[in-house]
């Protein structure tokens, strides 16, 4: 068979016409799938709320902003404003510091967590997936809504009256507890105390190593565990630091307390009540400075993991 030169090109031409056709066509068509894909979310006018329209695989996260979902989103998370539902919101919805608002039409696949808000639904059945929870705790709204706007003052409080009257309370809570501690344990806080004088830099070092590798391992587990398996062993381990935290605060207190009495007061001046009464004191100062509460924040945590790690009935802490 012979073919002509000319034939030849125009049938190379061809083929090479059909491949950019195909090749355009799958151009076209990616890039159709990705405008499709693309998450529609604008922010509003007084630039205060997200407005979610479409994003179906996205898990909204806002900072001081209400979220409004229009149309649909994955999940839902804001702190320091609301969260208006009036789309599909397939997982959960959260806030700290504002609402969670379900309009008549909207639909919430997930439980729904407020801390510091309220939950409204506008229909008498809200739209909810069977056997999901609701999680309501409506105090500090103003306070945590303020917190996400100026987040710097959690660094340096503001001073007022209402402020002062706040560390007065605590003050009472503490000292309250701290006597109930004393009362309930005296042998625990007496070994707790004897170990801070005597070896401060080992409990407070083991304490510090244990506190960051226990805060690494909540987080991770967040991350990588399911659900089921994180929420669990994070509960579990932050009710642990918590524990620390009291029994770590008023070690520090009682310790404090005895220092001053015995740098200042005679021993015939000298009592528990009156020395814990001063160390309370001293730590609600330390607590209240801006910015240096955080150093005596995390060494309160510190000294209470490492004396918990460090925790024995031996003869030597008995004796002193």
């Amino acid at each position: 068979m012979n073919y002509s030169f000319r034939t030849i090109i125009s049938d190379k031409l061809s083929v090479r016409a059909i491949a950019y056709a195909i090749w355009l066509a799958c151009l076209v068509f990616a890039l159709t799938l990705t405008a499709q894909a693309r998450p529609e979310i604008t922010l509003s006018d007084d630039e205060k709320t997200l407005i979610v329209e479409d994003a179906p695989e996205m898990e909204v996260l806002a900072i001081a902003k209400s979220v409004e979902v229009r149309k649909s989103a994955k999940g839902v998370f804001s702190f320091g404003g609301d969260v208006i539902v009036s789309g599909r919101v397939e997982g959960d919805v959260a806030t700290i510091g504002g609402s969670v608002i379900q309009k008549e039409s909207g639909y919430i696949g997930g439980d729904v967590i407020v801390f510091g808000g309220s939950y409204k639904h506008e229909s008498q059945t809200a739209l909810r997936e069977p056997g999901k929870e609701t999680v309501v705790f409506g105090v500090w709204e103003d306070e945590l809504r303020d917190l996400a706007q100026n987040p710097s003052q959690i660094l340096s409080p503001t001073m007022s009256w209402t402020f002062l009257a706040q560390r007065l309370l605590l003050a009472l809570f503490w000292f309250a507890v701290s006597m109930v501690l004393m009362t309930i344990a005296p042998g625990a806080v007496g070994r707790a105390v004897a170990r801070i004088q005597l070896s401060t830099l080992t409990v407070s070092s083991l304490g510090s190593v244990a506190f960051i590798g226990a805060m690494i391992a909540i987080v991770g587990s967040l991350s990588v565990l399911p659900d089921f398996l994180s929420a669990t062993l994070g509960l579990m381990g932050l009710l642990i630091l918590l524990l620390a935290y009291v029994f770590g605060r008023v070690a520090l207190q009682v310790t404090v307390g005895k220092i001053i009495q015995k740098q200042f007061l005679s021993e015939i001046n000298r009592s528990e009540t009156l020395g814990t009464l001063l160390g309370v004191l001293v730590w609600t100062l330390l607590l209240s400075i801006p910015y240096i509460w955080i150093i005596a924040l995390f060494s309160v945590f510190a000294v209470g993991i490492g004396l918990i790690l460090t925790a024995r009935s031996s003869n030597v802490w008995q004796k002193a």
